[in-house]
């Protein structure tokens, strides 16, 4: 029984990615009823010149595939370029290694500090697992307050499931969670064997039928940069872009920074919050999970 996590992580990745696609779309005939969705091993393992054996090992998480056969099977599963990403990563450890002790990231000083001087900008700082580990005022302000929430369940991921004014800030809640999803998969890929990633993730797929269903599909995402529509209790929609600026000091970190174009509207709401949140004796619409 073969126990190293990477290649367990791929054989079911790519068992998400064959079960995607239509038999039709990649140039082969229907074949007739499916016991399960997309193409079956032996159309893979023919699409990308291998042989069923082979490809039937991989998916089991018994072999490690070669740099021609990913290049073969990303082109055949027609991977983006972060699927590919992903791909390669697990590939490339999926030689056995015990999987490193993260401990939960702490913040420092002097990136609180930087945050905290961004008076008119919502901002954040996440760990991999989606653990927020510092925030500014108007990061606060935006999303929720979260000193209010214990630090062990101070997640990202964690607020999106189980906070119900999740649901009502953002407009696309299912589109930001399950990108956010996707992100959280895609940056634990060189720990997949985490303990409290693990833990975190048994805890939502026990609370939530979605989030287990989004998480079982294998799909990856590197967070970086988009734009996200908001309905803030107090100063109304808000139409912000948002960028991840990874902290040199600590690789593990990014800082999540809300942005808008100087003139707009949203631009003018970001003021107006942050004078709301400056106020101390304005009443908090913060939740907690």
């Amino acid at each position: 029984m073969n126990s190293d996590p990477h290649r367990h992580d791929l054989g079911e990745f790519l068992k998400a990615r064959r079960a995607e696609l239509d038999p039709a779309a990649v140039g082969l005939p229907d074949g007739g009823p499916r016991r399960v969705a997309g193409l079956r091993r032996e159309e893979v393992a023919v699409l990308a010149a291998i042989s069923t054996d082979y490809y039937a090992r991989l998916e089991q998480g018994r072999i490690q595939p070669s740099p021609s056969v990913l290049e073969s099977l990303a082109r055949v599963l027609r991977l983006d370029d972060d699927q590919r990403a992903y791909l390669c990563e697990l590939a490339d450890r999926s030689e056995y290694r015990p999987a490193r002790r993260r401990p939960r990231p702490k913040t420092q000083v002097q990136l609180q500090r930087m945050i905290d001087d961004m008076a008119h900008t919502p901002a954040f700082v996440i760990g991999p697992r989606t653990e927020i580990v510092a925030w500014n005022a108007m990061g606060a302000a935006l999303i929720t307050e979260f000193d209010r929430i214990p630090e062990k369940q101070r997640y990202y991921i964690r607020l999106l499931i189980t906070d119900p004014a999740m649901r009502e800030l953002y407009a696309d809640w299912e589109g930001v969670t399950r990108l956010a999803i996707a992100q959280m998969r895609m940056h634990n890929a060189n720990n997949p064997g985490d303990v409290q990633l693990a833990a975190l993730v048994g805890e939502l797929s026990v609370r939530d039928d979605q989030f287990r269903q989004w998480w079982a599909a294998h799909d990856v995402a590197v967070r970086d940069t988009g734009t996200k529509h908001l309905r803030h209790p107090v100063v109304g929609d808000l139409h912000l872009d948002w960028n991840a600026v990874t902290w040199a000091a600590d690789p593990d970190l990014q800082i999540i920074v809300w942005t808008a174009e100087a003139g707009s509207p949203t631009y003018d709401s970001l003021r107006m919050l942050a004078s709301w949140a400056a106020d101390p004796t304005h009443l908090r619409t913060g939740s907690s999970a």
